[in-house]
């Protein structure tokens, strides 16, 4: 049985800064991403984001001026973000900031086509 949260990839460095609302995590493979605040938000990795199955997922509207309030850790293999718009129930593994990290683009891309399909904005 494969662990989902088990990760080749380890971080070394997690930084945050609330000024630029931006998370920083540099892999022990050399990787290095930063995220906006809005980004990881709208990708929160929790059942009111992704749903509890196939089809559920919820497009987030209205977060481009999000910012995190806190990061806290999760045992040691993720970690949870506050946000200041008070969700907090996300809990980003090191796997799944690394996936969403490295496939970035192709995310963004896919999350701002399906707002414009809605007619929704980034802006609150």
């Amino acid at each position: 049985m494969t662990d989902a949260h088990a990760t080749p990839h380890w971080p070394v460095e997690v930084r945050l800064n609330k000024a630029d609302r931006q998370l920083s995590v540099t892999f022990d493979d050399g990787a290095a991403f930063a995220y906006p605040a809005e980004y990881l938000r709208v990708e929160s990795p929790s059942a009111e984001v992704m749903g509890h199955g196939p089809g559920q997922r919820v497009i987030v509207a209205g977060r481009a001026d999000v910012g995190i309030s806190t990061i806290e850790p999760v045992g040691n293999y993720a970690i949870r973000i506050v946000f200041d718009d008070g969700h907090d129930t996300g809990i980003y593994s090191w796997r799944y900031l690394y996936d969403i990290g490295e496939n970035r683009d192709r995310i963004w891309s896919e999350y701002l086509a399906a707002l414009a399909a809605r007619d929704l904005k980034r802006e609150s």
